[in-house]
């Protein structure tokens, strides 16, 4: 995976307020294993926290300004976001971002974009407090992807994923495949509380997989606003590989054995490892948004 050394990057899309105190109190999005175990299956690479009740619907929704942003200082160039992660991930917001700016226009319509917060420990939002235990999620109420960088590593070290570049960029553009299904009006299916394997809540999961899929096929070939150049200008079969290796490692059934040590298929709410590896694949294949219909 490597990005133009020369393109400027557009910090403007992410916010960076790693190392800022949230004002109020403490949150209470559940406690103990049963808590851990409610916000792994219920949050990971999902929506916001109040979906399931385990939000504390914090009285300050904006995000407090941070003394230690980093990113717009230090990420100005395409060459940053191939020496440092945290520019790679503002890289992939602005690519992502590039091809659905894209795809809207060639629709006949106008994307609106979502800026991506990166954080620590907590952070308020428009859909309460969140805890860098729920993992990577999207709020439709601020339209503001959330995501605390440590989770790339539990990634490997608790679920088993190969990692690399590309699994964090594949959990980035599947966050940006939610704030487009809330544009589309698609979201809401997923708010109706209802689990299961054929439940709304995992064909809207599975549905920005396949989402993360299309963009990933269009990546190189999609050109940066400013330079008229690909940002993103090489992926590899073994970055789809690790992109493919993470979309399993988060499926439900490979998260409730691991963690709870059966599968419950009536409690699904994100799908199977072979689910969400099939949507990737039919948006990679196809490059399709209109392929990635998983209501059918």
């Amino acid at each position: 995976m490597q990005f133009d050394d020369d393109a400027d990057l557009d910090t403007s899309e992410v916010k960076d307020v790693r190392g800022s105190r949230v004002p109020g109190g403490r949150a209470t999005i559940g406690g103990g294993i049963a808590g851990v175990i409610a916000l792994i299956l219920g949050l990971l690479f999902g929506v916001g926290p109040e979906q399931l009740g385990l939000s504390s619907g914090g009285d300050e929704p904006a995000v407090t300004a941070s003394s230690a942003s980093q990113v717009s200082q230090t990420c100005k160039k395409g060459a940053d976001a191939n020496a440092r992660e945290d520019c790679r991930i503002v890289a992939v917001v602005n690519s992502v971002q590039d091809f659905w700016r894209a795809e809207y226009a060639r629709r006949g319509r106008q994307y609106a974009p979502a800026a991506t917060v990166m954080f620590t420990q907590r952070v308020n939002t428009a859909c309460g407090t969140a805890t860098s235990a729920v993992g990577p999620f999207y709020c439709p109420g601020d339209r503001r992807v959330y995501l605390d960088l440590g989770f790339f590593d539990e990634l490997r070290t608790k679920f088993g994923s190969t990692g690399g570049p590309f699994a964090q960029a594949y959990v980035v553009a599947h966050e940006y495949g939610h704030h487009v299904q809330n544009l589309m009006g698609t979201l809401a299916k997923a708010q109706d509380g209802r689990t299961g394997a054929n439940s709304d809540a995992v064909r809207v999961e599975l549905q920005a997989d396949c989402y993360a899929g299309v963009w990933a096929r269009h990546a190189t070939t999609t050109p940066d606003d400013k330079t008229g150049r690909p940002l993103l200008t090489r992926l590899t079969e073994e970055d789809i590989r690790d992109g493919l290796d993470a979309a399993a490692a988060v499926g439900d059934d490979r998260i409730q054995e691991r963690f709870q040590g059966r599968v419950t298929p009536e409690t699904w709410t994100h799908g199977s490892a072979a689910q969400r590896q099939q949507w990737f694949s039919t948006g990679y294949r196809t490059g399709d948004p209109a392929r990635c219909n998983t209501f059918r």
